[in-house]
């Protein structure tokens, strides 16, 4: 049986987590698309880690945790992500990489970052991780696949085609060095030992293993609105961020996903640029970002406060449905214990006409959320383990926004532990 795992909104839903209590049950846990630019943050017996590339399936034992084709494999930060792991003492995981999967190189970064900088004031809040030049390249077929690490012969021919096309713009348009051939050609050797190893055809293991009955778990990056088809394009990533994209990432048919786990937060926040009609400011927003996640609303990779507003009826209807979602995990309620009343935003006023379906970038610039007000429970929800026992203005808040989004709620999210979890 095949479940995926992904975000309703803007990414950083509280994935993670869920991921890393659900691989309890799982076989294989899958990386399906994306790279080192987002993180999930786990807490569990062994500490607490962010992890930016390695699935969340790597704290236990008996998992197989995959890089799928999908992914922008960092080679260099995968191994430095676990020998992380390993100094923490955890158990070496058992990796894969799937042969088929691109390699992001130190150009990328580069790019990113200098892409940025022309763009100045109109970038798009790029993490400069190397991602979008990373997927360009690949559309472009000028990417490297870590098959192709192993013939000598490809993959010259590989590189000076990129540092013919790559030298035009950092000379004439960035106005910077120069890539050189015989450099990258020992990057990339280097790569190819250290990922040696772990190569794999993985879409032949995971037919192998789902003739075999196993369970397995697609674990997306981001959420719904990063999507670059269905999201708040161009604020978005390179990479498509919806289970469906599950299947090609990680090379298995897309009939054989059953599950879609879908993870909501119980407020909203936001990843990087973009339109977000709930977004709040000032001390209103500071108190929710210090009480939200388990050490506040930062970026576990850059560290950055995010964008915080009140629950999006719409976006997260809407991330649902272009998900597929089969239920809802609703995390970081305990968040909200501090509040008297809790503002939830039910619609978007545009041209002076009230919309609940979520709508296009450009009209979605010029939203202005509809509110409506739930009474708060005041009181520390951490600890409860079954549903009945929250207060009843906590279950009124989850029930109101299951009826909003048209899906079950199956789990409710109490606290950042692994067990901190309410199942219904």
């Amino acid at each position: 049986m095949v479940r995926a795992i992904v975000g309703a909104n803007w990414g950083d839903e509280g994935k993670g987590k869920i991921t890393d209590m659900l691989a309890k049950e799982s076989d294989i846990v899958i990386r399906f698309q994306g790279g080192s630019n987002a993180g999930h943050t786990i807490i569990n017996n062994y500490g607490r880690f962010a992890l930016h590339l390695l699935p969340s399936g790597v704290f236990y034992d008996h998992i197989t945790s995959i890089i799928g084709n999908g992914v922008a494999l960092n080679i260099p930060y995968l191994m430095k992500e676990v020998k992380s792991l390993t100094e923490a003492g955890v158990p070496m995981p058992k990796i894969l990489v799937s042969d088929r999967a691109q390699i992001l190189m130190p150009y990328h970064v580069l790019f990113d970052e200098y892409e940025e900088e022309r763009l100045a004031g109109k970038s798009f809040g790029s993490t400069k991780s190397g991602i979008a030049p990373f997927y360009s390249d690949k559309y472009a077929k000028i990417g490297i696949q870590v098959s192709e690490l192993f013939n000598d012969e490809i993959l010259e021919e590989r590189v000076e085609k990129i540092c013919t096309l790559k030298n035009v713009m950092l000379e004439h348009l960035y106005h910077k060095p120069l890539l050189v051939k015989e450099e990258l050609m020992e990057e990339l050797h280097m790569y190819r030992d250290m990922v040696r190893p772990y190569v794999c055809d993985v879409s032949a293991y995971l037919d192998k293993a789902l003739k075999e009955g196993k369970n397995i778990l697609l674990e997306g990056q981001l959420g719904s609105m990063k999507d670059p088809d269905h999201g708040i394009y161009p604020m978005v990533t390179s990479s498509s961020t919806l289970a469906a994209y599950g299947a090609i990432g990680a090379g298995i048919p897309p009939y054989e996903i059953k599950n879609i786990t879908v993870v909501c937060k119980a407020y909203s926040s936001a990843v990087g640029g973009g339109a977000f009609v709930s977004e709040i400011f000032g001390d209103e927003a500071e108190e929710l970002r210090k009480r939200g996640g388990d050490k506040g609303e930062y970026g576990a990779t850059t560290g950055r406060p995010r964008r915080v507003g009140w629950f999006e009826c719409v976006a997260s209807r809407y991330g649902c449905r272009v998900q597929g979602a089969t239920e809802v995990v609703l995390t970081i309620v305990d968040a909200l214990g501090y509040l008297d009343e809790i503002p939830i935003c039910v619609g978007y006023e545009v041209d002076g006409e009230v919309l609940k379906d979520f709508p296009t970038t450009e009209k979605l610039d010029r939203a202005k959320p509809v509110w409506d007000v739930m009474p708060g429970w005041k009181c520390d929800i951490r600890g409860i383990k079954s549903y009945e026992e929250l207060p009843e203005n906590c279950r009124k808040y989850v029930e109101r926004i299951e009826t909003e989004l048209g899906v079950p709620v199956t789990m409710v999210s109490n606290g950042p532990g692994r067990d901190e979890i309410i199942k219904r």
